[in-house]
């Protein structure tokens, strides 16, 4: 909800609103799907009036896309983390496909994460992801750990569909089984 009194500054007041309009939106359209959701339902939820809604979006789908565009740069955090404390190129790849392919487990019956995957949006979020893996690929290519007959961006389209399975995995045991097959891939001849 969005609270009653300004904040410390205009922009932190904005950037609460802003951020209380992408939330309950996100809860509405897992509640109910996006083509249920309205302005009306959005505003009253969120505790703003219509036109306080309006000066900051124009319609649900701008909304929905924004929300998209901020889930798509926390996943990338997150991918970065995970590599991140890893010093040796092979452990942070290995470490980077855990983490996708467990974020693909986790989420793959949220009505939202599937939207976040099915528009337009989409490919930019996964050209993003594609270019992001591809760079931690060369990486552990540059030390031999990983084949280099390929090109790394191919390599990272390989990882990225063959870890979509992560979906259907019965467990966190059968994801990590998934990723160690897609390394196994990776690793020269």
């Amino acid at each position: 909800m969005v609270p009653k009194l300004w904040d410390a500054t205009i922009e932190s007041h904005r950037q609460v609103v802003h951020q209380a309009i992408l939330d309950v939106t996100a809860a509405l359209v897992r509640a109910h799907g996006p083509a249920a959701v309205s302005m009306s339902q959005i505003a009253k939820d969120a505790g703003i009036g219509r036109a306080t809604l309006y000066k900051y979006f124009p319609d649900v789908t701008a909304i929905v896309t924004a929300w998209q565009e901020q889930q798509i740069a926390r996943h990338l955090d997150r991918l970065a983390a995970a590599g991140e404390t890893q010093q040796d190129p092979a452990v942070r790849l290995t470490a980077t496909l855990t983490a996708y392919a467990s974020a693909i487990h986790a989420h793959h019956d949220d009505k939202l994460f599937a939207l976040v995957h099915s528009n337009d949006h989409a490919g930019r979020a996964q050209d993003k992801l594609r270019t992001f893996l591809a760079g931690v690929i060369a990486e552990a290519a540059a030390t031999g750990t990983v084949r280099t007959d390929a090109e790394p961006g191919h390599l990272a389209d390989y990882c990225l569909f063959a870890l979509a399975a992560a979906a259907t995995m019965p467990d966190e045991a059968a994801v990590g089984k998934l990723v160690d097959i897609v390394h196994t891939g990776l690793r020269p001849g």
